[in-house]
């Protein structure tokens, strides 16, 4: 008899974590990781005022994820995130605060601890900390350079 069940539930099951291998790692890791945003009391109500078509979000972060994390995927050379989160920022009348990294983070790094650990896990928390510290630097001059 051959037995056949998903590594999520095998995961489970075991307890066991393994590393971000494949793109359907990173789309379980994408897909979790914003259901949790989604339902953040600071972050949510700001990405699901901004955006409308969830399932093509989620696969364009599923590329550019899949880009950073394991080099390989239709994500190369085409994403600068600077620009977009510049705009989300001046959407939301320069509201973004630090803070709202910290919230990022914070889902980011517990989203990954909990179905994954190895290598690629530890370079998606790195990548995401300067990631963030980037973005907001990148918000900040924006504002001071309108004055």
């Amino acid at each position: 008899m051959e037995i056949s069940m998903s590594w999520k539930k095998y995961l489970k099951m075991s307890n066991l974590k393994k590393d971000i291998e494949n793109r359907a790692d990173v789309s379980h890791l994408v897909r979790s990781f914003y259901s949790k945003v989604r339902k953040h009391e600071t972050l949510g109500p700001i990405f699901n005022q901004i955006i409308d078509d969830w399932d093509t979000h989620l696969e364009r972060l599923t590329d550019f994820w899949e880009m950073v994390i394991l080099n390989t995927g239709p994500g190369a050379g085409k994403f600068n995130p600077v620009p977009v989160h510049k705009e989300v920022d001046n959407f939301t009348g320069n509201r973004i605060q630090q803070a709202h990294f910290g919230n990022w983070l914070e889902l980011w790094f517990n989203t990954l601890e909990t179905s994954f650990e190895g290598k690629n896990t530890d370079f998606a928390k790195e990548h995401a900390r300067r990631m963030a510290h980037i973005l907001f630097f990148r918000i900040m001059e924006r504002r001071t350079s309108k004055v």
